[in-house]
């Protein structure tokens, strides 16, 4: 049953659940004549000299006990109205509403006369507890045994009630409010367990809150499962304030034999504005030494954000050294990211990463045991403008820094690109009828000009940076004719012109003196130039197998083949660019180098190539039966190797080594699970004693050999996991995930966030994964001089990196993460954590017994994200190195 009332006219519906006592009337509701006086029509009433009208006017009495507002109501079994003492009782699943206000409960009681709605709950024959009375009202959510609450005052009171401010649970035997946003309570405890009898709970006489803003306390005491700790406080403060707002950021106690005690992480949050923040952190420890962070961000929502962190070492640990008690050093590093929406400036992007400091800076930091073997640093600051289709203009700076010693420093700024993207200058504006062929003739515009600095650390200096500077350019023209297909084959031809722009020349010279290579730079203005011509061949052959048996889980496997062949010829416009030089001491062994090597792009490659380049592309894909999956009759489709093949080429016109080496490459994703990507190259020709080409194939001699692979590098991935236990929770995880607000971040941003969460595995526990792993793993070799030139060695690097985890138990979960280099056959990095859930808390145990620093961390904690500060933490490392 559901009705309404309004606030003029007081109860206006029929009445129901009452015996009529009085005497049979035919109509219980009297006629009554029109209260309202008649008027004449305020339209027909004029001025004799004015045409103003007036305003009709009405004069209706309001009742002293009407509401200023209407009140909506309903019940599933009854409404019951008393007409002499003006009160409604509603039972069973009642609902009122009264402006923002909602309440239900299994009985509510109106009274108009006292302007009053209180409303209890009923128990079930088994003693349980029906239709508690609920109370919604702005941003405050209550339940109570009993509610009684006044429509006029707003004022009300409540028994043994539980009210839900933000993350915070307050619970209280008796609850006064005395405005909207005003309440106190007697007897009451603040908990963020969601259990009616929380596991943990700050118990106090009596308390004020202020609704979404705070909560003040008398004397005070925590308690665990009911039991009270002794540790009592005279008051207690509690924010209850929603967003972003300035604190206190608490520390964490730490102990290590080389830094001493230590306090981590103590500092102060500032707002600033709405769109500007600033965290200032401080580590301290026992020895000397010290670290400062200073961490703004700015966001500003459909146009920009970032962050940047500058951090300060002063190192002063114990000396593994007899000969001196501690080692110092200062150390610092900047990082910064900003990306700015597409939405700002169409046309237009900005975007920066940068991560660069001191090269010891992560071999310091006390607590990222992935951020210690981190050996590089890269940074990059890009801007980009478009103008229509046709023209692109980019800007960039670059860093990247080797921390192993010697550090070297390499530094591109500015690098500048500036591109015209294809266009027919023949071509009519209008189309009518077939175009020419000459018309389909198109040329482009690709300029890239560069400035580099490179230099080691320890000579770093302003003298230095100028003295190692050198710039260049580098300008392609791109010129080519869209042919008609001949049947199958596509043909393309093309001329490519390229220039390049040198600001220093490396000469090198055997010092027979000395017995080594003497490198002498000469500065300058140089230049070099390269021209090519080339027709291009290319098509597609499809294969399908497809007898396969009836009951064969393949129904067919498709192979697709796409060869490429191209004939090409190349003047040689750089042989004034190289020179033959003796490389060791026997006098016998020579080697081409060129001028321009080492320089930002390069040399061109010297020779004449009038020959032919070739290429086949492969991919093998298959169709099978799926059980699950019955779209598509059942079949579904699925890729064996996404691609392998080779590339090459013959020059007809060189003198020796007519054939190039081979590029070979493979990529496949197995199983929709193992990702391989795989490369090398292959050297048709043989080698002498000393390791340097001959002019001979691999395969001369009666023993067929292919050639000798001089690099190659492969790497392998995967990831599995179990299915979740809850599909539910797991969807409702995804969903919260993908519906956030928050900006994307950069890369930077996700590196250092997935750091945090391989550092604190624990805390990220998901349960409801029974277990999961990811296994990657990568390869690669190549053959290179020696330092000396007295010949070749080959240099590998391999290693592989694990993690994972899985549940004990339904409540304790166990993970690890590891990274083994097998250049030195050790582990390089491991850690392993141990997370118990416990409800509103949670224990988390860190251990990484392997790597620079070794630590262990012991934290147990709620996972309120309010209380979060509010932990237990013993945490212990060591330095290593």
């Amino acid at each position: 049953m559901h009705g309404n009332y309004s606030a003029a006219t007081g109860f206006g519906i029929s009445l129901t659940g009452f015996q009529d006592t009085t005497k049979p009337r035919t109509d219980t509701i009297p006629n009554k004549t029109d209260t309202i006086p008649a008027v004449r029509d305020s339209a027909s009433i004029r001025s004799k000299d004015s045409a103003a009208i007036k305003s009709d006017t009405f004069d209706v009495k309001m009742s002293k006990d009407s509401l200023d507002a209407p009140v909506h109501y309903a019940a599933s079994d009854s409404i019951v109205m008393d007409v002499p003492s003006k009160k409604v009782i509603l039972y069973s699943k009642a609902n009122v509403k009264y402006k923002d206000m909602d309440l239900t409960a299994d009985s509510i009681e109106m009274d108009q006369q006292k302007n009053e709605v209180v409303a209890t709950f009923r128990r079930d024959s088994a003693g349980n507890i029906i239709g508690r009375p609920k109370m919604i009202q702005a941003d405050t959510k209550m339940d109570a045994d009993l509610m009684r609450f006044n429509t006029k005052t707003q004022k009300g009171i409540t028994q043994s009630t539980i009210t839900a401010q933000g993350e915070m649970f307050v619970q209280g035997e008796k609850i006064k409010k005395i405005s909207p946003t005003e309440y106190f309570a007697a007897r009451g405890i603040i908990t963020t367990c969601n259990l009616d009898t929380p596991h943990f709970a700050f118990r106090t006489p009596k308390m004020k809150m202020v609704s979404q803003k705070l909560a003040v306390t008398g004397p005070i005491h925590p308690e665990f499962e009911g039991v009270p700790v002794p540790i009592y406080l005279p008051f207690g403060f509690f924010p209850l304030s929603q967003g972003r707002h300035s604190g206190l950021l608490p520390p964490q106690f730490t102990a290590s034999d080389q830094f001493g005690l230590g306090l981590e992480g103590l500092g102060y949050y500032k707002v600033l504005n709405d769109y500007f923040d600033v965290i200032l952190r401080t580590n301290i420890y026992s020895y000397g030494g010290w670290a400062a962070f200073v961490t703004p961000s700015y966001r500003k929502r459909y146009r920009y954000n970032g962050s940047m962190n500058l951090a300060y070492q002063s190192t002063r640990i114990l000396s593994n050294d007899a000969k001196q008690e501690f080692t110092t050093a200062q150390t610092f590093n900047i990082s910064w990211s900003h990306t700015v929406d597409s939405r700002a400036r169409p046309g237009q992007t900005f975007s920066a990463n940068v991560n660069a400091g001191s090269s010891k800076y992560n071999q310091y930091v006390t607590n990222n045991p992935m951020r210690n073997v981190q050996n590089n640093l890269n940074s990059s600051i890009t801007y980009s403008k478009t103008w229509g289709t046709r023209y692109n203009l980019t800007a960039s700076a670059n860093h990247n820094q080797n921390n192993n010693e010697p550090a070297l420093i390499n530094m591109n700024l500015p690098n500048v690109a500036f591109t015209v993207n294809t266009f027919y200058p023949f071509a009519r504006k209008e189309l009518i009828g077939e175009s020419k062929w000459y018309e389909k003739l198109g040329v482009g515009l690709n300029t890239n000009v560069a400035n580099q600095i490179s230099i080691y650390e320890k000579d770093f200096s302003l003298s230095k940076l100028i003295d190692t500077m050198q710039w260049g350019a580098q300008h392609n023209i791109p010129i080519q004719l869209s042919l008609p297909s001949l049947g199958p084959l596509q043909v393309s031809p093309g001329i490519s012109y390229q220039e390049k722009w040198y600001s220093r020349k490396f000469r090198r010279n055997w010092n027979k003196l000395t017995n080594r290579m003497d490198t002498s730079i000469q500065k300058g203005f140089y230049t070099a130039r390269d021209l090519s011509f080339s027709l291009g061949l290319s098509t597609a052959i499809f294969g399908k197998f497809e007898n396969f048996g009836p009951n064969s889980p393949i129904t067919a496997i498709r192979h697709v083949i796409r060869p490429t062949f191209s004939i090409s010829y190349k003047p040689d416009m750089a042989a004034k660019d190289y020179y033959t030089m003796q490389v060791d001491s026997t006098g016998k062994n020579f080697y081409r180098f060129s001028y321009y090597d080492g320089t930002i792009f390069g040399p061109f490659g010297e020779g004449q190539f009038g020959g032919i380049s070739f290429g086949l592309d492969n991919n093998i894909e298959a169709k099978v039966r799926s059980k699950k999956d019955t779209t598509d009759g059942g079949i579904k489709k699925i890729r064996l190797i996404d691609g392998f093949g080779f590339n090459g080429g013959y020059n007809f016109l060189a003198d020796s080594f007519k054939l190039s080496t081979i590029s070979l490459y493979f990529r496949s994703t197995l199983f929709e699970k193992i990702n391989i990507t795989a490369g090398a190259n292959l050297d048709p020709y043989k080698v002498n004693d000393r390791g340097y080409r001959i002019n001979e194939y691999a395969w001369k001699g009666g023993r067929f050999s292919p050639g000798r692979i001089t690099n190659g590098n492969i790497a392998v991935s995967t990831s599995f996991q179990s299915k979740p236990k809850d599909d539910k929770k797991a969807k409702e995880k995804e969903d919260q995930f993908n519906n956030n607000n928050l900006p994307p971040m950069t890369p930077e941003e996700q590196m250092e966030q997935m750091n945090y969460t391989q550092q604190h595995a624990a805390e990220f526990a998901d349960f409801n994964i029974p277990w999961s792993l990811n296994i990657s793993y990568s390869f690669s070799f190549s053959r290179n001089f020696k330092a000396d030139y007295s010949g070749f060695e080959t240099k590998t690097n391999s290693n592989m990196s694990l993690n994972g985890d899985f549940n004990l138990t339904p409540k304790w979960k166990m993970g690890m993460n590891t990274y083994y280099d097998f250049n030195t056959s050790a582990i390089q990095m491991f850690t392993m954590f141990i997370s118990r859930e416990m409800h509103c808390w949670q224990l988390s145990i860190n251990v990484t017994p392997v790597g620079p620093i070794r630590t262990f961390n012991f934290t147990i904690n709620p996972k309120s994200g309010i209380l979060r500060d509010l932990k237990v933490n013993r945490t212990r490392y060591f330095y290593g190195q």
